[in-house]
């Protein structure tokens, strides 16, 4: 299980590698129309190619078509009656209680009112949640989810506020093909993690290399060339468009010899100014050196980053019983998506330049309690044993033990 989760996260870094360097130096050397046509050719190609994978798959489980809605609502009902109970109940009792549920499902379905179907959604959303904060791995589950809270990845918005800094589309390209290299040796970090610590010391072990990599994020909020200035207010510039009604700026479109003069060539010498343009017309040349540590720590946190994710998933895997595991995986991708949606809307609220230090400065943050809930976590489930770092032991697992939590920590 654990070489194929790193194999198939591996396989999506190597994805991240090429595309950001096809499309950035085809969007920067030829035109955003040919860009937006190859994404769109690609994603069509792509598209076809997943539904046949997915065809495949269907065709050689044949499982995967004898599961109905009868059997995913009497596993639910199974659920909340074994979270209520205290005790577990023995395996006659359990049989008696499925055999109960399963005869009682034909008069409920009769008697279900209006009501009752208005209400269900919210029950099931309710059951969902009970069921996910009583998993033994709720903290380590919650931990990933407030990683998800940070503008420190290479998406749309730290883009954009490279962009600002004065790096070009070609470099943004190279420096995301250099995060998925590290996203790819975290992978390899946490096979070896693994068979040396144990899967619950990987996780903690990769947490704290991510932390540490991403103290040069927040270094670099109070480096020169950050625009961090608390005193601007990030709301001026909105209710200006809206209330005074002053138009959006524009861009104008650069030349390829302007584009050029923005790369790799410029960087190194600490300036983003165009070499063939007016230096009475060009802007003051934007110091480097936030920019960089900036970028430098969110690319080699990757390879805590993605330990981490690969830890938490098969946390999930080992520990969660077959018929919770869907309701479980849906709980922790909606927090996992809360979180998200969340750091969306604090880039609503601040979205000038000036404020992106307050918040890479929130992002740490995050991270940080993120880690502090799996090192809770890690410290219920190993006890004196977590900073004991030893091989694991296959002959002193017990074969007895239980389904639902197998894990070798």
């Amino acid at each position: 299980l654990t070489d194929m989760n790193a194999t198939i996260r591996r396989i999506d870094q190597l994805t991240n590698i090429l595309a950001p360097m096809a499309v950035g130096q085809i969007m920067t050397f030829g035109s955003p129309m040919i860009g937006c046509g190859f994404i769109s050719g690609w994603n069509l190609m792509s598209m076809c190619v997943e539904y046949l994978l997915l065809w495949k798959v269907y065709q050689k489980t044949p499982t995967l078509a004898l599961k109905s809605a009868k059997v995913e609502e009497s596993e639910l009902k199974q659920l909340n009656a074994k979270k209520e109970s205290d005790m577990k109940p023995a395996e006659g009792v359990q049989l008696i209680v499925e055999k109960d549920v399963a005869g009682f499902e034909p008069a409920q379905e009769k008697e279900v009112g209006c009501a009752a179907r208005i209400a269900e959604p919210f029950v099931t959303f309710r059951d969902g949640w009970v069921a996910y904060y009583n998993q033994p791995v709720f903290l380590a589950g919650m931990g990933l989810a407030f990683l998800y809270m940070t503008v420190l990845g290479f998406d749309c918005i730290t883009t954009g506020y490279a962009y600002t800094q004065g790096l070009s589309g070609s470099v943004l390209s190279l420096l995301m093909g250099a995060s998925a290299v590290t996203g790819i040796m975290g992978t390899v970090a946490f096979t070896w993690l693994r068979r040396r610590c144990g899967l619950v010391r990987t996780g903690l072990i990769s947490g704290v290399a991510q932390f540490a990599c991403l103290i040069l994020c927040a270094i670099s909020v109070f480096m020169p060339g950050s625009p961090l200035d608390l005193t601007v207010s990030p709301f001026a510039d909105i209710s200006a468009r809206l209330f005074e009604n002053e138009p959006l700026p524009t861009i104008a479109p650069l030349e390829p010899e302007m584009i050029l003069a923005t790369g790799v060539p410029n960087l190194l010498n600490g300036s983003t100014t165009p070499a063939n343009s007016d230096p009475e017309m060009s802007p003051e040349p934007v110091p480097l050196l936030s920019v960089s540590l900036l970028f430098a720590g969110v690319i080699a946190a990757r390879v805590g980053l993605w330990s981490f994710d690969l830890t938490v998933t098969q946390l999930l895997q080992e520990n969660v019983v077959e018929s919770e595991r869907g309701i479980i995986n849906g709980v922790q991708n909606s927090m996992n998506y809360l979180l998200d949606l969340l750091h969306f809307i604090m880039v609503i609220l601040a979205p000038n330049p000036e404020a992106f230090g307050l918040l890479v400065l929130i992002s740490v943050s995050f991270v940080a309690m993120g880690h502090i809930m799996y090192f809770r976590f890690a410290q219920k489930t190993l006890g004196k044993q977590l900073f004991v770092c030893r091989t694991p032991d296959p002959k002193a697992t017990p074969d007895s033990s239980p389904p639902g939590n197998t894990s070798t920590v």
